[in-house]
């Protein structure tokens, strides 16, 4: 029996994990207690997923645990073992907005819940792969200080800077910058797992993406723009635009896409690695250019509003360079474009909407 223990399972990234991994004949062990919900409310919720997860797979079993019962977490890595050959750890509290609001349970989630895993699997399964789900917010808002043009519907990084073609690489500094609450807490989990795998001899990864999305996503104002900007099309929400005149950029990566690249490291594991994860240039936009795109997807307009004010720790252009991912694991190809999943997207929401499930 070959096991991996999927934290988050019925989120975004989990479900799509746990789906990719299923597929390869593991019994996955899902842990998700739908904390989605009480962060960002029932349009947050993932209970949709997880029914589906159960359904779908005869291979998951589902545990409701919060990564924080570092007791539960214990039991649950004794039960199974060292038949545990991977963890992926999806789970987390994933917005800005939320941990400034409360720091202190922002940080026991993102922070000493990664501590917890990366015990339990050092106790019971020490030979296990262990991946963690990072973000480009832990290099804090150093992006900001790289020289930006303002074109019409993004900014731009000036044409003769090294990070221009390929974006953002992993020598970028993460000192000396505002992070925000999240960008700290994650950044903690970040550099303990890399710990864990340089110091203990542990075979862990660190994924810092950028956006992730997907059909599946369950998107609220507070954390997944660009399928929270489709479901705005799909329903009529207004939505608001903050900060930058909507001009700041990101690259997207489709959650299938990452979880295929967890797999193809779980293969083949660098012991404390860091990789920069994303779409790449070919999947950038800036949130004006999401509009636009969603908009012809759909063909509906979307209202929206300007708030001046950015988030504060917010990156102005951020576009992550995969080379060296790439060149480590060649096999690795994102296959889903940016526009290919927004229509895969619409056509999600407007099903779920229709049948009276869940919005995401």
């Amino acid at each position: 029996m070959s096991v991996a223990v999927v934290t988050g399972s019925a989120g975004l990234v989990g479900a799509a994990t746990s789906r990719h991994l299923a597929a390869q004949g593991f019994d996955v062990i899902g842990v998700d207690n739908d904390m989605r919900a009480r962060l960002f409310g029932a349009d947050g919720s993932t209970d949709w997923m997880r029914d589906g997860l159960e359904r779908e797979l005869a291979r998951y079993q589902h545990h409701a645990l919060d990564i924080r019962d570092r007791g539960g977490i214990f039991e649950l890595f004794e039960r199974f073992g060292s038949a545990i050959e991977l963890v992926i750890h999806a789970a987390a509290q994933p917005s800005h907005d939320w941990a400034a609001e409360a720091p202190s349970e922002d940080f026991t989630i993102n922070a000493n819940g990664t501590l917890n895993l990366l015990e339990a699997t050092r106790t019971y399964c020490p030979d296990a792969v262990f991946i963690f789900t990072s973000t480009n917010k832990v290099y804090g808002d150093t992006p900001n200080q790289l020289p930006l043009e303002e074109h019409a519907t993004r900014f731009e990084l000036i044409d003769t800077h090294p990070f221009r073609e390929h974006g953002i690489d992993e020598s970028m500094s993460i000192d000396t910058s505002l992070h925000s609450l999240f960008g700290a807490s994650k950044l903690a989990a970040d550099v303990l797992t890399q710990e864990f795998g340089r110091y203990f001899g542990m075979r862990t990864g660190v994924f810092r993406a950028g956006c992730i999305t997907g059909p599946a996503h369950s998107a609220t104002k507070l954390h997944g723009f660009l399928a929270y900007l489709v479901r705005c099309a799909v329903t009529g929400t207004p939505y608001t635009v903050i900060g930058y005149s909507g001009k700041q950029v990101r690259d997207n990566i489709d959650a299938s896409d990452l979880a295929a690249a967890f797999w193809e490291f779980s293969r083949e594991p660098r012991p404390g690695a860091v990789y920069n994860i994303g779409g790449g240039r070919e999947a950038s936009c800036s949130v004006l250019e999401a509009i636009t795109l969603i908009e012809e997807v759909s063909g509906r307009p979307i209202e929206r509003h300007y708030d001046d004010v950015h988030r504060r720790g917010d990156h102005i252009w951020w576009i992550s360079d995969v080379r060296r991912f790439r060149a480590d694991y060649p096999a690795w190809q994102p296959r889903q474009t940016l526009h290919g999943t927004i229509a895969a997207t619409h056509v999600a929401m407007t099903e779920r909407i229709v049948s009276n499930r869940p919005i995401d």
